[in-house]
């Protein structure tokens, strides 16, 4: 049911950022939450089927910034890519509830260079929206599940 959730939240928050309408509709950020805080993150994604990614981001909250690593898979995909992504977070309090497992679905087409976004919520119910600008070559439509770790 969560993972349901997060793929509607996904298409609502950032299909709009992909494809904007000038209508006089109220922000689709506000079914996200709170905002709270915003990341910036590297994530490089190596697939055959199923897959692997790995990076490392900083977090701006309450006037620090905390960095963390990032790792998990991802399924429907083929191919690698290196992605540079800023998003903002919704619904965070306390620093270490950014971590946690995040799931997300999210969608890929990469040759040389291409752009994606996407919703992902954990367990503690932060939520972090995100565009990306992605290299490489990679075609992906699967289920992502991201592990973040807050970092010394």
């Amino acid at each position: 049911m969560r993972l349901a959730s997060v793929a509607a939240l996904s298409a609502v928050a950032v299909l709009p950022a992909l494809f904007p309408v000038h209508a006089h509709a109220a922000p689709a950020t506000d079914a996200l939450g709170e905002r709270t805080g915003e990341v910036v993150f590297t994530l490089s994604a190596a697939d055959l089927g199923a897959g692997m990614s790995w990076g490392k981001g900083t977090l701006t909250f309450q006037g620090h910034t905390y960095n963390f690593g990032i790792r998990g898979g991802s399924g429907a995909a083929i191919g690698f890519s290196h992605i540079h992504a800023k998003g903002t977070v919704f619904n965070l309090y306390r620093a270490q509830d950014l971590e946690g497992t995040y799931w997300s679905v999210q969608g890929e087409a990469t040759m040389g260079a291409g752009t994606g976004g996407a919703v992902m919520e954990n367990n503690n119910g932060v939520r972090i929206k995100f565009t990306s600008r992605s290299t490489g070559a990679r075609l992906a439509f699967s289920v992502e599940r991201l592990t973040i770790r807050l970092r010394n």
